[in-house]
């Protein structure tokens, strides 16, 4: 990164003026350098044909591929973009997690990849993910992430930043999804359009990183190009855990006083009830307890939002000594393999399966719609995924419902949508 006095920044601003190497300000174009890209099942087979359209040998950016969204392939045509990966990180020396790994806005992060104030690219859209690590993390297209391997720097537009502070006592029964789901149905999925994020407050702190990863996750949700948490003793706890980054290179990069916001929202969460989101908008978000008359076919417990060990431990709590309700199809999916490992340790996986849920590879399937769960026509599903538009699961003329582990796990067992609190 290139050395420039930063002064009144954003953390979005001093994160890309250090990468291009010159003082930036919201609605500045320039060209900075990237620290680390990747892509995956759906997206890396185009970016592969790029980088050989545009004669490339070498890549000159740091790069991975997983294969998550198809894993393992559903079919022959899958099979042989699976093939072509392979194929071309072993003549390219690119990195690749191949089936069983995990879902890639885990196993990313997992492998230390991602420090605090780097710019990295991702060929998928819930990039922003790793802004709970303190990194301007963004989604870009195939051929924008192409280029960008091509030439390790890419062209952007310095966004606008909304500080938003979540502030109040937890209640019992609210987790970070809820708390997502709250702020993007009082933001609208377009009110923070090309904007990052900056997340404050108490509630924040007292969030573990699986709860930061999750509310990250889902900014894009409202529109937001980037989304960041403060970086605190959790953080590096986290980085001593499940990665080897030497702690010389965790330097975190933070607003300056004098920063300058587009919006300074307020959330006081003390009140707040379960929440979900309704078919089919992710913005359309209502209490739990309201929905008490949806029938469920379906429960998903997984993906990129809520797959992670402390998602897992909640399901499994309410799941412990019951059953699946009939007539219901419970789905688990671990977001890695490391967690996965640790579910079997910790005897989760048991309490799933004695339950009666199927748990499925680590991976994005059910969520994406591939294979794993797709649902019937007209069946009901509720879901810890990030998004619920038509088509979502794989089936236009199914119905998806969003929520945390919690309030999934107990509707799995009542079979209709259920305030998880009493099995709290």
């Amino acid at each position: 990164m290139g050395k420039v006095p930063l002064k009144g920044l954003t953390t979005a601003e001093k994160v890309l003026s250090a990468h291009a190497g010159k003082i930036l300000r919201a609605g500045d174009l320039a060209i900075g350098n990237v620290d680390f890209t990747f892509g995956q099942d759906g997206t890396s087979s185009i970016i592969i044909d790029r980088i050989r359209e545009l004669g490339r040998t070498k890549l000159k950016a740091n790069f991975c591929m997983v294969i998550d969204h198809s894993a393992p392939s559903p079919n022959e045509g899958v099979s042989g973009v699976h093939k072509k990966m392979r194929e071309f990180a072993s003549e390219y020396t690119a990195g690749l997690f191949d089936i069983g790994c995990g879902v890639c806005h885990q196993v990313i992060p997992e492998s230390g990849h991602i420090l605090p104030g780097s710019l990295v690219l991702g060929a998928d859209s819930h990039t922003c993910t790793y802004g709970a690590l303190g990194a301007f993390s963004t989604g870009v297209g195939s051929t924008d992430l192409a280029v960008a391997l091509a030439t390790a720097k890419t062209w952007f537009k310095v966004p606008e930043t909304i500080k938003i502070i979540v502030k109040g006592k937890i209640p019992n029964g609210i987790f970070a999804k809820d708390i997502i789901l709250h702020i993007i149905g009082t933001v609208g999925s377009d009110g923070a359009t090309y904007k990052a994020i900056e997340f404050y407050g108490p509630v924040i702190d007292r969030l573990d990183m699986d709860g930061r990863f999750t509310i990250c996750n889902m900014v894009v949700e409202m529109g937001a190009k980037a989304g960041f948490m403060p970086l605190d003793k959790k953080t590096f706890q986290w980085y001593r855990r499940y990665t080897k980054v030497a702690a010389s290179k965790l330097k975190p990069v933070t607003a300056d006083a004098g920063a300058v916001y587009a919006q300074i929202k307020e959330f006081d969460i003390s009140r707040l009830t379960p929440q979900v989101s309704v078919p089919h908008s992710v913005d359309t978000v209502v209490a739990a307890g309201s929905l008490k008359k949806i029938k469920i076919n379906e429960a998903f417990i997984g993906t990129c939002t809520n797959g992670r060990l402390s998602d897992l431990r909640i399901a499994a709590a309410i799941l412990k000594g019951r059953k699946v309700g009939q007539g219901v199809k419970l789905i688990v999916a671990p977001a890695s393999r490391t967690i996965l490992l640790d579910s079997i340790k910790e005897g989760l996986l048991e309490t799933f399966i004695k339950a009666g849920a199927v748990v499925v590879a680590c991976g994005c399937g059910p969520c994406v719609g591939t294979h794993n769960g797709i649902p019937a026509d007209n069946e009901v599903v509720i879901s810890t995924a990030n998004r619920n538009f038509k088509g979502r699961m794989g089936n236009p003329a199914a119905f998806i419902y969003l929520a945390s582990p919690a309030t999934v796990a107990a509707s799995a067992i009542e079979g209709r949508i259920t305030d998880p609190r009493k099995y709290l």
